[in-house]
């Protein structure tokens, strides 16, 4: 009989064992999640008997993680702002990072609410649809539209909407960019590719073997994501409205610059948990 203080030392062991760098955290969330269990339980119930089945199925994860294969992507899902999200081969996993966006549009979308009754929201390249979803959830007058060039990511994020009760806000378009959508919009939000070519294979295996390249690459200096959503995104904004962007460490002054030759300013920033800019709104210029 295997208990579940043994199926968390076993864990533990394993990926330890492996090189996993946070083998501890690793091995706690993969037998919590697994085994349906708590912090609580392992304290309260150490010996509580784990089926057969169930054993395997950790088992079978451990092995996974330790060839290189990240957690929550073994697990099929990740949190973001508090929202679980299904994953797929051709989503990002959504990172705490990006919440530095969510928060620096909430504000902006819910003062368009009480002012107009309502905010209408494009999410450019929006993976799981975690920022759309994020900003629908905490904002119930919003509205969406969700664009990706992946199916399999439409597929996903409409998933997800789903299961969060908010697919009767949000719409899910097939898009290079802005060439199926129309404006104009409130909000624009977007977490591009922003990384140099270069530096994809610098990547941890995590990242390079399991998140989709598409969703990495921003070309040799890793804006030219930027260049599009700021060229395009102009004549798809409300008079008023806001463009609000991830971008990589780093990047703050070129980002800037990039939107304003296109008759954008920085106007906020959003620092992330290790203090690096991450998230930057513009807006219009006066007069432009």
């Amino acid at each position: 009989m295997t208990t579940l203080s043994d199926l968390h030392r076993i864990a533990r062991t394993r990926l330890t064992e492996a090189g996993i760098a946070e083998a501890a955290l690793d091995a706690r969330v993969l037998v919590e999640d697994l085994t349906g269990t708590t912090r609580t339980d392992l304290l309260a119930r150490p010996d509580m008997a784990v089926p057969a089945n169930t054993a395997e199925e950790v088992a079978a994860a451990l092995a996974r993680r330790a060839a290189g294969e990240p957690v929550h992507r073994i697990l099929g899902a990740r949190e973001f702002y508090g929202l679980r999200l299904a994953l797929s081969p051709d989503t990002l996993e959504p990172r705490p990072d990006t919440e530095a966006l969510v928060e620096l549009a909430l504000p902006f979308a819910r003062g368009v609410c009480d002012a107009r009754g309502a905010c209408r929201i494009l999410d450019l390249g929006t993976g799981t649809g975690a920022i759309a979803l994020a900003l629908l959830s905490a904002e119930p007058r919003a509205i969406a539209v969700a664009t990706d060039i992946a199916p399999g990511a439409l597929e996903t994020a409409k998933t997800n909407a789903e299961a969060l009760g908010l697919s009767g806000r949000i719409a899910f378009v097939m898009s290079d960019w802005f060439a199926a959508v129309e404006g104009p919009f409130d909000l624009i939000v977007s977490n591009p590719p922003y990384i140099p070519s270069a530096e994809i294979g610098t990547l941890s295996r995590e990242v390079r073997g399991f998140d989709p390249l598409r969703a990495l690459d921003g070309g040799a200096d890793g804006l030219d994501p930027y260049g599009i959503i700021a060229r395009d995104g102009a004549a798809h904004l409300a008079p008023d409205g806001a463009i609000i962007v991830e971008i990589g460490a780093g990047q703050e002054e070129d980002v800037a610059d990039i939107f304003l030759r296109q008759g954008l300013r920085h106007a906020d920033t959003r620092r992330d948990l290790g203090g690096h800019a991450r998230a930057l709104c513009f807006v219009r210029q006066r007069g432009v």
